[in-house]
């Protein structure tokens, strides 16, 4: 399998510094379009949203999954309001004070996930730096609400709050059946792509899930086409092993607009497909790897057959 490569400062592509304002929008490949599905089911899910004021991480992050999601009856919850405390250079969520937590939050998430008839829910959130917690008791909150009101299965996206492990036990003690948290991309790029997150932090918060609870699912994912190289990627993926993770999603970096990052490269469909199968050899337990992979795409789908 060849290598992915990083371009060269004479190309047009991003530097370690940011990306360069002049580089022009790319035209997508024929792999990277899709139909939009047909039906009414995604003005069900748009309208149930908007009735209970909740925010979701496919219309913040700009999902080019969300259409489909939608139809499904399905979204990825986005707690803690919808304004981030971190400045990732990849992320279209807005940034800046974020507001007060809304005590009803963890209720309003728990009447959608049952009026959607909802068997697996994932809820994530925004980087909540400035609250003493981390916004750890609000997560552990609603994933007891959505249980109590539901019986169904639940994953969290977590943050890393900044290395707190007692806010992490605090969400763990709320037994969500998946833990998932993102490593995103390579170290080398973390500067340019996560701002102020911590590699070593990422590895060692779900070392410390599977050590204290090792009945949970441990889960990562990374996008791929930011100027990583084969090799740095397959550092990582022997560092996800070696603490213990059990599921993997790889996916293609899309800019959400032309002042984030600029996609280096575009990964072909057979490329995401070999790495599947690599990272299923490192002892992954299920892989899903593909242009239009994220981290919640399909993941009732993926812990259905780990769980088998």
């Amino acid at each position: 399998m060849r290598s992915l490569p990083v371009l060269s400062e004479s190309s047009a592509s991003p530097t370690d510094d940011g990306p360069r304002a002049t580089e022009p929008p790319r035209r997508l490949p024929s792999w990277l379009k899709r139909a939009l599905p047909r039906g009414n089911e995604n003005f069900f899910t748009h309208d149930l949203l908007r009735e209970l004021r909740l925010e979701t991480v496919c219309e913040n992050a700009r999902c080019p999954n969300r259409p489909e999601c939608y139809a499904r009856r399905t979204a990825t919850f986005m707690i803690l309001g919808n304004v981030c405390t971190r400045p990732c250079g990849f992320c279209s969520v807005p940034r800046g004070q974020p507001e007060m937590l809304e005590d009803n939050e963890p209720d309003r998430v728990a009447e959608a996930a049952f009026r959607l008839g909802l068997k697996h829910v994932v809820i994530t959130s925004v980087t909540r730096d400035d609250l003493p917690d981390g916004g750890a008791d609000h997560f552990a909150r609603c994933v007891e609400a959505v249980r109590a009101r539901t019986g169904s299965r639940v994953e969290v996206l977590t943050p890393d709050f900044l290395g707190d492990l007692a806010a992490v036990d605090r969400v763990l003690a709320a037994r969500p059946e998946v833990y998932n948290h993102n490593t995103e991309t390579v170290p080398r790029l973390y500067k340019k792509v996560r701002g102020r997150a911590d590699y070593r932090r990422s590895l060692d918060l779900l070392a410390h899930v599977k050590r204290t609870h090792p009945e949970i699912t441990t889960k990562s994912g990374l996008m791929l086409g930011l100027g990583e190289t084969t090799d740095e990627l397959l550092e990582v993926l022997a560092d996800l092993r070696a603490v213990r993770c059990d599921l993997l999603t790889l996916g293609q970096y899309l800019a959400p607009t032309l002042k984030h990052i600029p996609v280096v490269r575009y990964v072909p469909p057979a490329e995401f497909d070999a790495l599947a199968v690599l990272a299923r050899s490192l002892g992954f337990q299920q892989v899903a790897s593909g242009p239009f992979v994220r981290s919640s795409y399909h993941a009732d789908e993926m812990v259905s057959s780990h769980a088998q």
